[in-house]
């Protein structure tokens, strides 16, 4: 099990309120989320870990400077640029600022750090190393669609972005064939035609959806509906960031005949057949007549 113990890992200030300096052992590093379109998500301890850090690693130092300036926030620290392709390079030199008792804020373009954004080998190169982590938590893409998408999401997976090459997409549609949980995704506004026309080939075109565009944005715009009237409205193109709500697999009936075998064990134990088939059928959901047929036709199978 990895535990962390010690003092709190709160997210506070250079002033030292709680943050941990060069004397008293290492600093932190800090997970922000930030605004994935309306400025006004932006929460007051993101305004004051922008304000107070010793290290800002941002994903886009540009798009991280003018969220600043729209939260009217100053950034004292130090700057540096942490996405995919320097995030490996990078690792090395902010895990020494936060041994040597520096905080170090981790912010992305939009959303949490580490969601299909960079983020997740620096918190795992901290967890090794028991560096101290935390999070601010703030606005998700994920779980914001999964509040709109009008599906049953009392269970539900995440797999990032959807592949990007057709036989691969089917591929990976295979595997929620018979996924009983919801599941949310990302998906580039010009593959969504391709991948919603491959959705209704593999999962049928009633299986429910909902596409979630520009969340939290002027234009926000959630469609909702059948695989196969997705797939078509789609047709036409969408714009802007693009997340998908897959309703999870409905419970299919088992097939009487292949509970044949379940029906004649309880039987051999002294169950009536009749009793044993309406046990199993209750159980499996299907009409105890036609699993008390699918017993009495194998029997004449096996006798002849």
């Amino acid at each position: 099990m990895d535990r962390l113990r010690g003092r709190s890992v709160g997210a506070g200030g250079r002033d030292g309120s709680a943050v941990a300096d060069e004397s008293t052992g290492p600093g932190r590093l800090v997970l922000a989320a930030t605004p994935m379109g309306d400025i006004g998500d932006a929460s007051q301890r993101l305004r004051d870990a922008l304000a107070s850090a010793d290290v800002v690693a941002a994903e886009d130092t540009r798009r991280t400077r003018s969220l600043a300036k729209a939260l009217g926030v100053e950034i004292t620290g130090r700057v540096v640029s942490f996405y995919d392709h320097v995030e490996t390079a990078r690792i090395p030199a902010l895990l020494g600022d936060i041994a040597d008792g520096r905080t170090v804020l981790l912010v992305t373009d939009a959303g949490m750090p580490s969601v299909s954004d960079p983020g997740y080998r620096l918190v795992a190169a901290c967890a090794e190393r028991a560096l101290p982590v935390t999070c601010l938590p703030g606005p998700s893409a994920v779980t914001t669609a999964l509040a709109l998408s009008a599906l049953p999401v009392e269970r539900f997976c995440f797999d990032g972005f959807a592949p990007r090459k057709g036989g691969q997409r089917r591929e990976w549609l295979r595997t929620l064939a018979s996924e009983p949980r919801a599941c949310v995704f990302f998906e580039a506004p010009h593959r969504l035609a391709d991948c919603l026309a491959d959705a209704v080939e593999v999962l049928g075109p009633d299986r429910r959806a909902a596409v979630c565009r520009e969340l939290t944005k002027t234009y926000e715009e959630v469609v909702r509906g059948t695989l196969a009237e997705l797939a078509a409205w789609a047709v036409d193109g969408a714009r802007g960031e693009i997340t998908v709500v897959l309703e999870g697999a409905r419970p299919t009936a088992a097939d009487p005949a292949d509970l044949v075998e379940e029906v004649e064990a309880l039987a051999a134990d002294g169950l009536r057949l009749k009793d044993a088939c309406a046990r199993v059928a209750t159980a499996n959901g299907v009409s105890r007549n036609e699993l008390y047929d699918a017993v009495l036709t194998a029997r004449r199978d096996g006798a002849d």
